[in-house]
């Protein structure tokens, strides 16, 4: 009966559309109005795993529970040491610590790969928001908040952004053999 984490499979995309789903139609971290598709989770699953990005699920029993993801913040190069998270659980296990043992299998992994920061993007970022208190308890700090930017189940809800340094976020030079340095000069970057 204990939770397992391990890496994604293709075969767990339609239980990962599902929770996914609920988060879209009940929840407010994710401002998407309508629940994406098997074949458009599918598509974004192939371009993490593309370019070798961290995607995980969490299961008990061989049922997945809940799925964390990192991908890229913004396409810019100069972005490159920095990973966007993602992370949801289905209902019937939220509160029960599966949540924090995701995010922290998550920044292992990111902290393996080389990256030097996470942001969380959280939308209805307020102070009692499990996400913001997941974050929190993982060692996220608060960076930021956008009011008032996103409407969803008719109320006006807050972005905020929270952040995470890793392998000496940016009091180090970056390192040559990092996967995302590795991968922009194998794209012709100079590094």
């Amino acid at each position: 009966m204990s939770i397992s984490i391990r890496h994604t499979l293709p075969e767990d995309l339609d239980r990962i559309t599902g929770i996914y789903a609920d988060a879209v139609l009940n929840g407010t971290a994710s401002y998407e109005l309508e629940v994406p598709t098997r074949a458009e989770m599918g598509v974004r699953y192939d371009a993490l795993m593309e370019g070798g990005y961290p995607y995980l699920v969490a299961e008990r029993d061989g049922v997945v529970l809940g799925y964390a993801y990192a991908g890229p913040f913004r396409a810019r190069p100069a972005y490159r040491f920095i990973v966007e998270d993602s992370i949801y659980v289905a209902p019937e296990a939220k509160g029960a610590g599966l949540g924090k043992a995701l995010m922290q299998a998550l920044i292992d992994e990111c902290t393996v790969l080389g990256f030097r920061q996470i942001i969380a993007v959280i939308g209805d970022g307020h102070a009692d928001s499990a996400s913001v208190r997941l974050h929190e308890r993982v060692g996220f700090h608060h960076t930021g908040r956008m009011e008032g930017s996103g409407y969803k189940h008719g109320r006006w809800l807050d972005t905020v952004f929270m952040q995470l340094a890793m392998n000496g976020g940016a009091t180090l030079p970056p390192d040559a053999n990092s996967m995302p340095e590795r991968r922009f000069v194998a794209k012709g970057g100079k590094g």
